[in-house]
């Protein structure tokens, strides 16, 4: 199969950041004037022009800032700071302040305030104080939003809109009387009938049929396990109330002003439940927040599979990091510091990875409130520490980084990726705890990027024409249409790599009968007669010396060759790695979770036999290439303490010195080459 260029540069319309990136990548922060004194506000404009920063985020929680009381408005200082703003050539990405209600108005309207799983009200104090499918608050907040876009919508200024702000954050999942009333609106027009719904969620189960729509609620916290294909409708039900509101705004904007609107995903490894595919054609622009995690075991790769399924969401086309931190931040158990040269190795990482923007939040460390010990780019110590002299070293850096706007990720794999699957499998009463989603999406990400595999991080509904390698990890919930289209993918010559627990229910949450993997089942040539799931830290070892984890099967072959077995464990003799000549292509099945070392190995030659050349990179180093229509840009970023050598020509991106062999990149430190054509 012919790998072609799914959207070629050339011919890809202009982006909306086109405007914010003529001057250098988009540098900015969220700006919040109102939790200082008007005497800062200068210097603030002075110094964010000093360090470069070419747009602010304002009035994001602003509600009671501009609408103190029931019937008052009161915009002069937001006036003041866009006025400020556009005297100093920053633009501003205006929010709506519908992010959270103000005091007065859930003191009179108590009933908006969500209830949580166990039927518990949650009070306000914190943010986010609203049921996201209450017609009262829905109400309100749509006059703040029209208020503040027919005051600004000709502002000079105004660059964007912000609607609300990481919608579903904190009540994405709400168990109250009118979330469950649009939860029963929700079904019926999903399945028209109560007959269809029983049949859908398998309700002769215990005893669970419905004899009409007001009998159903939330799945609220039960003294037993509950109906699995409840929890996944309320899921998806929940992920739709939220995109509801930022529709409504987006429409109110849309109607006074044609800047492009947007709001901030959250695509990081502690949100899922919000399923951003369904999301990503309403905004004008692709927005994300990311934050390092430092409960995982490698933030930097969560980093680099984040950027990479973000750019996915934006189909390839340049996106905006709306948020991520200078250094530490405040809601994780240890809230740890950034290391020499960190901060500037996650800015490159993202831009990369196709981001033509990098924000943070926030501007100026608060001295209050529950996020005063979180970083920024003014700290609680001032300009004169090292933070501020890299703040102004990033600011450079993305100035320098103009002519890389526009530009795109090429890849010949792809991963797919599946908030339904990521919901079903880990929703109650599964065969393995330790079998978790993002776990398998990661460990298959970091295989594909340690073999100097480029990939595009993909919907499991979209076409899959131009890739060569596809890869479907622990693809839980698979549709019959999607099944075959990577049927027909391989049967067109394409490599697919499919692991244990895909494939194995549909789309009502029903087990696929006949064997496992079910809807792959023909396609791998294989049948799973049984589960055979390891217990926690048991290891098991493969014929071809290999080592796994976490899982087994009882699998035996139809039509499939066995390119290993089992040693020892639950599956001892068995296969547990297979591969399966279909068409012009081959698909693979992968019935246990390989070591990273063998994984890595697996996925080289898998990419190998789908024609994609491999260039395996030293641990810890990223190397990622971004084309537009006349030049390129290869971005060598190595996290790690040693000095690496990499194949380049051109010159430096950053300095101007020319290249003409192998480049050494420092341990710790990024390289960014313009490639000679």
């Amino acid at each position: 199969m012919l790998a072609v260029d799914r959207l070629a540069p050339e011919t890809r319309q202009g982006s909306p950041l086109e405007p914010l990136t003529r001057d250098g990548l988009v540098f900015g922060c969220d700006y919040n004037p109102e939790q200082w004194d008007r005497a800062v506000w200068d210097e603030d404009m002075r110094l964010m022009r000093q360090a470069g920063v070419s747009l602010v985020a304002v009035n994001i929680f602003g509600w009671s800032w501009i609408n103190p009381a029931p019937g008052v408005w009161s915009f002069d200082e937001l006036d003041e700071v866009m006025d400020l703003a556009h005297a100093h050539g920053i633009r501003v990405n205006l929010g709506t302040a519908t992010a959270s209600p103000a005091p007065w108005v859930t003191t009179r309207h108590p009933e908006i305030l969500p209830v949580a799983e166990d039927g518990t009200r949650r009070f306000p104090g914190g943010r986010q104080a609203y049921c996201p499918s209450s017609p009262v608050f829905r109400a309100y907040a749509a006059e703040v939003s029209r208020r503040v876009v027919e005051r600004y919508a000709d502002h000079p200024a105004l660059a964007m809109w912000h609607v609300s702000n990481e919608l579903g954050c904190h009540n994405s999942l709400c168990y109250c009387d009118a979330s469950a009333a649009a939860f029963r609106g929700w079904l019926e027009a999903r399945y028209g009938s109560i007959a269809a719904l029983n049949t859908a969620w398998g309700t002769s189960f215990w005893s669970q049929r419905y004899g009409a729509w007001d009998e159903i609620l939330p799945p609220m916290t039960a003294l037993s396990l509950r109906n699995p294909a409840q929890l996944l409708d309320f899921q998806r039900f929940s992920s739709d109330q939220q995109l509801e509101l930022y529709r409504a705004e987006a429409e109110a904007i849309r109607r006074h002003s044609t800047a492009p609107v947007t709001t901030n995903f959250m695509v990081t490894a502690h949100i899922r439940t919000l399923d951003y595919w369904s999301w990503a054609g309403e905004m004008d622009v692709i927005a994300n927040d990311h934050y390092l995690d430092r409960r995982l075991a490698d933030p930097t790769a969560e980093l680099s599979f984040a950027a990479d399924l973000t750019r996915g969401l934006a189909g390839g086309t340049p996106w905006l990091l709306m948020e991520t931190s200078t250094g530490a931040v405040n809601w994780q158990p240890h809230n740890l510091a950034k290391g020499e040269g960190e901060l500037l190795r996650n800015v490159v990482s993202h831009v990369a990875r196709g981001a033509d923007g990098i924000c943070f939040f926030q501007w100026r460390a608060s001295a209050q409130g529950a996020e005063k010990f979180h970083s920024a780019l003014l700290p609680h110590a001032g300009t004169d520490t090292a933070q501020w002299r890299t703040v102004l070293e990033v600011g450079e850096t993305l100035r320098r980084l103009q002519p890389v706007a526009g530009s795109q990720v090429h890849s010949d794999a792809a991963l797919l990726f599946d908030w339904e699957s990521w919901w079903s499998l880990e929703n109650e009463g599964r065969p393995s705890e330790d079998v978790r989603y993002l776990d398998q999406v990661h460990a298959a990400h970091a295989a594909l990027t340690g073999s100097g595999v480029s990939v595009d991080v993909v919907s499991a509904h979209d076409e899959l024409t131009g890739y060569r390698l596809v890869v479907v990890p622990a693809l839980h919930l698979v549709r019959d249409e999607d099944a075959a289209r990577i049927a027909r993918f391989v049967e067109d010559g394409g490599t697919a790599v499919i692991t244990f627990a895909s494939g194995i229910v549909d789309e009502d949450d029903r087990v696929r009968l006949g064997g496992y993997p079910g809807a792959f089942r023909d396609l791998l040539g294989i049948v799973s007669e049984e589960f055979a799931p390891l217990g926690p830290g048991q290891t098991v070892t493969l014929d071809d010396g290999g080592t796994a984890s976490v899982w087994a099967e009882r699998l035996r072959v139809t039509d499939a060759e066995v390119d290993a077995r089992f040693l020892d464990g639950p599956a001892a003799g068995l296969p547990a790695r297979t591969r399966r000549a279909v068409g012009e292509g081959s698909a693979w099945y992968l019935a246990t979770l390989p070591s990273a070392a063998d994984y890595r190995a697996l996925l080289s030659r898998a990419a190998q036999d789908a024609g994609i050349p491999t260039t395996p990179v030293p641990l810890g180093v990223d190397v990622i290439r971004r084309v537009s229509a006349d030049r390129a840009f290869l971005f060598v970023i190595n996290h790690t303490t040693d000095t690496v050598e990499i194949a380049a020509r051109g010159r430096d991106a950053i300095s101007g010195e020319a290249i003409a062999g192998p480049v050494r990149v420092a341990g710790g430190a990024v390289r960014i080459i313009e490639e000679a054509s």
